[in-house]
């Protein structure tokens, strides 16, 4: 018996929706001595959804010189080449070919995002958030997704080890995208 996969399907309108950053946010948490979690976010990125009415796709680009966790000393550590390497590494980018919707709103985003040149699989999950026109004529859509990843397979390595055990900062990370895209004219 043969089984063929459904093609993703969408009800993302069609069109260009570009990424508003002053309504979207990319954000990050890791654990801090394992106790506890430290928020950190990028102010710059730009993005894109591109639909058809039955498939849609999205790319984005983070400025990894934007990051700020509200300390400036760890701000500067994470622009180092422990971590993010903005000199080398100065965006941070996502692709993927499908956005999957269920019919409860779920999303499923199956991509590649890169990180300090290293390039791996990742799948954002979370919830489509719908569409609508905001009081100045312009038809938006929203999506909210996370992912966890490892932050040590894309070179991000550094760490220390403490006292009594563990370490001072978790090598799992959670990305958290909330996106409110324009549609382009």
């Amino acid at each position: 018996m043969s089984t063929t996969a459904a093609s993703p399907t969408t009800s993302i309108p069609a069109g260009t929706w570009n990424i508003d950053p002053s309504h979207s946010s990319v954000e990050f948490t890791v654990k801090h001595m394992g106790i506890a979690t430290v928020r950190g976010q990028f102010t710059q990125f730009e993005g894109a959804i591109e639909s058809d009415g039955e498939r849609a796709s999205v790319s984005g680009t983070v400025d990894a010189s934007s990051v700020t966790t509200h300390n400036e000393q760890r701000d500067q550590h994470l622009a180092s080449s422990d971590f993010f390497g903005v000199e080398d590494h100065p965006q941070i980018t996502f692709k993927a070919d499908s956005i999957e919707l269920g019919e409860d709103r779920t999303v499923r985003i199956p991509g590649e995002i890169t990180i300090k040149g290293v390039t791996k699989p990742i799948e954002l999950t979370g919830e489509y958030t719908g569409g609508g026109v905001d009081p100045w004529g312009n038809e938006r859509v929203g999506i909210e997704a996370s992912a966890k990843l490892d932050r040590r397979e894309f070179g991000l390595e550094w760490n220390q080890a403490l006292a009594g055990g563990g370490l001072l900062v978790s090598n799992g990370v959670t990305l958290v995208l909330s996106a409110s895209a324009v549609k382009g004219a």
